[in-house]
């Protein structure tokens, strides 16, 4: 119950409000996609703003910060075979993938973290 009410509020508010509000905005996020067929499963950094290309999933990231404790993104994932509508758009928190989850037959996608420099372990 208490998980339902969070996963609403989160996906109810606007990614630049909530990101303003806590946590330190980072312009990268490190993302983790795993292929469900093939067992494949790949980290790569996504730029805040700029849509990045994962397997057939294109992923935007709205905003990323880091809470300290935590790393928070909004994310925009969208399937080239349904591209008409995105197959996710909300916040995933790092620490509780499950709680916000992408829900696609085929792949799967988390924030790891969010940093400031590519390539860096910030």
């Amino acid at each position: 119950m208490i998980a339902a009410v969070l996963a609403a509020a989160l996906s109810a508010a606007a990614p630049e409000t909530v990101a303003q509000a806590q946590g330190v905005a980072r312009p990268i996020a490190v993302l983790r996609g795993l292929d469900k067929f093939s067992g494949l499963a790949e980290t790569f950094e996504a730029v805040v703003g700029a849509p990045t290309a994962y397997r057939r999933l294109t992923v935007t990231v709205r905003a990323c910060r880091d809470t300290g404790a935590d790393a928070e993104a909004w994310l925009e994932i969208i399937d080239a075979k349904a591209p008409a509508a995105p197959v996710f758009a909300g916040w995933m928190i790092a620490s509780t993938p499950a709680l916000s989850a992408l829900d696609h037959p085929r792949y799967d996608v988390w924030v790891l973290s969010c940093k400031t420099v590519s390539g860096d372990a910030s």
